[in-house]
């Protein structure tokens, strides 16, 4: 079993920032021409199609064991649905909002880790306090403007929060890359009876479409950079707890705020610049401040 190691955890957890929000992008240059459902569908594909073959066979004694396996299938459910909703939620809503809006989740993070006895230190709440601060600056989310695709960020973060605790109990036992690989293959034990049925039925937004190569490159995208992403959480989790890595992933709205500024032209004002210079400065004293343990 890995030892934690805080720093490396930390930084995995950047790559993580740096990465998701891409794909979000991806997924939202897709727009209304491709159900969430097809897009949800290339996600974990593609995952499947990057992980080893050998699951079922060389390491399967390993997370088959006791209620590992258990674990395993709430882990890939739980991700399943917040991809889902934020897939959806970016339909109606810009890259950097959706995000921001999501953020509600160290919060839950914290609160379930405090209860849990996995505690983060008051530096470490009040440094994620200071970024939430700043995300709101980032966004300036107004739930009267938007209505009600507000609260598709909220059960994305329900559902992740979740997830990131699930990860953090049995990645220490199971290999990154084989978690990747039973979130895949539960994701098309679920979906495809899903689109199947959404076929026979003709209903719009079940039912697959044909798309031109520039979709089918962005499908592909979407996949890679999701499991990449997904990868280096799973990674991060693996050395740190989820309250320690939790105030980190606030760069994820950065990158968000910079990939909208660069594709979909949302650019920020004043005030959302103090608040991604704010944001940013609580991650990296959240990595200054952290100590690192032997590996």
């Amino acid at each position: 079993m890995p030892k934690d190691n805080t720093r490396l955890g930390l930084l995995m957890m950047i790559g993580f920032c740096a990465l998701a929000p891409a794909s979000d992008a991806f997924a939202k240059i897709l727009g209304d021409g491709i159900p969430v459902l097809q897009v949800v569908i290339a996600r974990f594909m593609v995952q499947l199609l990057l992980i080893r073959r050998n699951l079922w066979t060389k390491r399967r004694d390993t997370w088959m064991s006791g209620n590992r396996i258990g674990l395993v299938i709430l882990r890939s459910v739980l991700l399943l649905v917040a991809v889902s909703f934020l897939f959806l939620s970016l339909r109606y809503l810009p890259l950097a909002d959706a995000v921001a809006i999501a953020y509600v989740m160290p919060f839950l993070v914290l609160g379930v880790g405090w209860l849990s006895g996995d505690r983060a230190s008051p530096l470490t709440l009040g440094l994620c306090l200071l970024g939430f601060v700043g995300t709101l600056m980032v966004v300036q989310p107004s739930f009267s403007d938007i209505g009600w695709p507000a609260l598709l960020p909220i059960a994305v973060a329900i559902f992740f929060t979740g997830f990131m605790f699930t990860t953090r109990k049995i990645s220490k036992y199971i290999d990154p890359i084989d978690l990747q690989a039973a979130n895949g293959i539960c994701a098309m034990a679920i979906l495809l009876p899903i689109a199947i049925f959404g076929h026979a039925m003709e209903i719009p937004l079940l039912t697959l479409v044909p798309v031109s190569h520039v979709q089918l490159l962005y499908l592909f995208g979407v996949g890679i950079l999701g499991t990449l992403a997904h990868l280096m959480m799973t990674w991060a989790l693996r050395f740190a707890s989820a309250p320690t890595v939790t105030p980190v992933q606030y760069l994820e709205i950065p990158f968000a705020t910079l990939y909208g500024w660069f594709i979909f032209k949302d650019f920020p004002n004043g005030l959302a610049a103090l608040g991604i210079v704010i944001t940013i400065t609580a991650g990296l004293l959240v990595l200054r401040y952290s100590k690192n343990s032997v590996a």
